[in-house]
């Protein structure tokens, strides 16, 4: 059975990490000394459910995390500095610190070293997202130990709710935008003017005005999607954001 290390300190390790092409050591007291850190760790980088759900679920709540006391959010693989690094760039994981445990030492600490050399792996990290609090462990939740790669409570709406079950999360925002198009810029200044996090879809080669008309029933841009409902354009975006 997996341990639960609730109310013991984190494992007193040394990270050899990448940091502008240099290598940098960062220890256990660099990381968790004196701060609030939420930290999840998972079986590896590029990995489905780690890139597809586990890493963008936390880097997309990271303001949210710190506007309620959290000072940093780790992600541990144990994967090297070089493929950790790569991954964050892949991911855009920039509200995220990638944190490599190249020889599983911390996670060997943690009790959550397992063996998944049938899929040709080695030795991984089981997946489990911790509250640490000036390097002591608040809180632990450990996916339950069944076949596969559960992925059920250590998910960061899971964490948050621990943390402040009424905390807001942001809203989830889209924006159809075309290169060089004045409305467009209008309407990403009036989303950033009111810090509004959003992600802007280009129309190009993969998503065309067909794409468009396909989704929201237009071929002008911009066209904004706050949490899956059509809002409009820029004045439909206007009158929505003096509503909110």
């Amino acid at each position: 059975m997996l341990p639960n290390r609730e109310g013991q300190r984190v494992p007193n390790i040394t990270f050899r990490t990448r940091q502008n092409n240099e290598w940098v050591d960062a220890t256990t007291d660099d990381l968790f000394g004196g701060k609030t850190v939420v930290v999840f760790s998972l079986p590896g980088a590029f990995t489905p459910t780690c890139s597809s759900t586990h890493v963008p679920g936390y880097n997309e709540l990271a303001k949210v995390f710190k506007e309620n006391g959290v000072d940093d959010i780790i992600c541990i693989s144990v994967n090297d500095a070089f493929v950790m690094n790569e991954w964050a760039k892949s991911q855009e994981a920039t509200n995220l610190t990638m944190l490599p445990d190249g020889n599983g030492e911390f996670t060997e600490g943690m009790g959550m070293l397992v063996d998944k050399t049938d899929l040709g792996f080695g030795k991984r990290s089981w997946r489990y997202s911790m509250l640490v609090k000036d390097g002591t462990i608040e809180k632990m939740f450990i996916e339950p130990e069944e076949p596969g790669d559960p992925f059920k409570v250590s998910d960061a709406d899971t964490m948050l709710k621990y943390i402040n079950p009424e905390a807001t999360k942001p809203k989830s925002i889209s924006l159809f935008t075309k290169v060089g198009c004045p409305f467009c810029a209008g309407a990403k200044g009036m989303l950033k003017e009111h810090n509004l996090d959003y992600e802007e879809i280009i129309l190009g080669d993969d998503v065309t005005t067909r794409s468009l008309r396909a989704v929201a029933g237009a071929t002008t841009v911009p066209q904004v999607f706050v949490d899956g409902k059509l809002i409009g354009g820029s004045e439909a975006l206007a009158a929505y954001l003096a509503a909110v």
